[in-house]
């Protein structure tokens, strides 16, 4: 099918009803054309008319030849975005741009997307009448990887149930009604690009102006971990930054002086728990570090709302 650049008309005019922007954002990986080779694989989309979205970070559209010279073998028309800015969020907004389908649906660029991804994420969204679908991130370790990280599984990827419901969200693999972003004009900030978490922060905004969040347990990808995220430190930097942004949606609610004190209070103590239970489970080496980025997470809550900087992660 065919490749063309941001701002031209694609040849098929005006999308169908039924209709998926698949969104990738890319920074210097050769692995996306597996990724697109993944959706051009999918089964059960016959009655949904599909195109890709390929937004480049990198300051050089280093990603235009790959995403051209794989778009000749893919199903589906193929936009492609030079976003050259170094930052996800930018990268990410200009999907949204881009897109005019129904529906947008998000894959991280290292990321393999079973064959029936797509039609469990489009059959959730219509039973549920969703604002949004998360489907789950299975990570593949290679042999190198630690025994009590594979056993762990620290890497892969599924939403939080809250009182049976989902909160928050994440880009490596989920579907949003366009119409929901439209209404309330979501964008992802920028500020958050480097440092991550502005998949998180964009879905806690989506369900704060009232949509809701499902999950299709079928729509399965797949994300090969690197060497480099293969550490207990990497997983605490994560975790402490995800803290730093559950901290600044704390630090949002709570407008007084006693309810921040008693949201710092609750985080500290949670901390000092999981500490705890890190020394007790301290021969086992899995659930003590699960403890130990447990206590990271809620030392970055700690740290927000005492005015620390966001670490950058990415």
């Amino acid at each position: 099918m065919s490749v063309v650049e941001a701002g031209s008309k694609t040849k098929s005019g005006t999308l169908s009803a039924s209709t998926v922007d698949v969104c990738i954002c890319t920074y210097h990986r050769p692995a996306i054309v597996d990724a697109l080779r993944s959706i051009s694989g999918q089964q059960g989309c016959d009655a949904v008319r599909v195109r890709i979205v390929v937004a480049d970070n990198a300051e050089q559209p280093t990603a235009r030849d790959l995403v051209a010279s794989a778009a000749q073998e893919l199903a589906f028309d193929t936009i492609y975005v030079h976003a050259p800015a170094n930052n996800v969020s930018v990268a990410r907004n200009a999907c949204l741009d881009a897109a005019q389908s129904d529906w947008l649906a998000f894959l991280d660029d290292d990321e393999i997307a079973s064959p029936n991804w797509l039609s469990s994420l489009v059959l959730e969204a219509k039973r549920g009448q969703w604002d949004a679908v998360l489907g789950p991130v299975q990570a593949l370790y290679p042999t190198s990887a630690p025994v009590w990280i594979r056993k762990g599984d620290f890497h892969s990827t599924r939403p939080v149930f809250v009182r049976g419901r989902i909160e928050t969200g994440y880009t490596g693999n989920v579907l949003i009604r366009r119409a929901a972003i439209a209404r309330e004009g979501l964008r992802f900030r920028t500020e958050l690009g480097r440092s991550g978490g502005e998949d998180e922060d964009f879905f806690n905004r989506l369900r704060d102006a009232g949509g809701c969040i499902g999950f299709a347990a079928g729509a399965l990808a797949y994300e090969t971990i690197p060497s480099g995220r293969l550490t207990l430190g990497w997983l605490l930097r994560r975790s402490f930054r995800a803290g730093q942004t559950y901290g600044g949606r704390l630090q949002a609610r709570s407008r007084s002086v006693p309810a921040r004190i008693l949201a710092l209070a609750v985080a500290a103590a949670k901390a000092a728990t999981c500490a705890v239970a890190a020394l007790v489970h301290l021969p086992f080496t899995a659930r003590r570090n699960r403890f130990l980025t447990r206590a990271a997470l809620h030392c970055g809550v700690v740290a927000r709302l005492t005015g620390l900087k966001e670490v950058r992660l990415y």
